[in-house]
């Protein structure tokens, strides 16, 4: 019987019996697996802390029946506590979790996907930053991560240079940036200052440890915060 070790956060739980758990766990090295925890809900369980919502950790597992993992044994790395305490950080980490089931598979290497999820949670619990904030940038590097990588230099329908243009726009349509005058002609696109532009710029092309450590005002981030949302839905 194989033995695995890997680390892991917990994004979904559900009660099986009275005793055990079931968790969905998202792994750098195995992707989104299944783990069975026989006892995690007993108070006085050595794994009970291990196994909780967002905690993230390190699993000794065994292969189960079907897709399903046994766990062996496991120990705890950060639980993110200031999370459990304050319900609108907790929302938006229960959303975030809802989004990383979506976007992991099982088997998959998903390694830039968990360090980005870590960062994200840490910030969300050790910083006072904007949650729309935290939110929109989290969102925009995971649609990079997957693929969904904007054309940000020069407009994608007549090529005009950034650095050229008096307004932009954000084209949900043809994924980057436009013009004003090819704006015209694409309904959807939204005006973003300039603010706006190099901040979408940063987050695609900065080290992963360093995608939230920059400032923006308000009136900027409801722009980036819409197109973050509406990018999201669309892709």
């Amino acid at each position: 019987m194989a033995i695995i070790k890997t680390k892991g956060i917990v994004t979904k739980i559900v009660n099986y019996s009275d005793n055990d758990k079931i968790l969905t766990v998202i792994t750098a090295d195995l992707g989104k697996i299944q783990v069975f925890c026989k006892g995690a809900q007993k108070s006085k369980s050595a794994i009970l802390a291990s196994t909780e919502f967002l905690a993230f950790s390190e699993f000794i597992l065994y292969e189960g029946k079907g897709e399903l993992y046994n766990l062996s044994s496991a120990e705890i790395i950060e639980v993110f506590y200031n999370l459990r305490i304050d319900l609108d950080k907790l929302s938006y980490a229960t959303t975030m979790s809802q989004i990383m089931n979506d976007v992991c598979q099982e088997g998959e290497l998903c390694y830039q996907k968990v360090q980005l999820f870590l960062n994200t949670l840490y910030v969300l619990s050790e910083s006072n930053k904007n949650l729309d904030f935290v939110f929109s940038v989290f969102r925009i590097r995971l649609l990079a991560i997957l693929g969904f990588i904007p054309r940000l230099a020069v407009c994608t329908s007549c090529e005009k240079k950034a650095n050229e243009m008096q307004e932009k726009y954000f084209s949900i349509k043809d994924n980057g940036l436009k013009c004003d005058v090819c704006a015209r002609l694409d309904k959807g696109a939204l005006k973003m200052s300039e603010v706006t532009y190099t901040s979408i710029v940063y987050i695609l092309s900065s080290d992963a440890k360093k995608i939230f450590s920059f400032e923006i005002p308000n009136q900027d981030l409801e722009e980036l915060k819409l197109i973050a949302q509406v990018y999201t839905n669309e892709k």
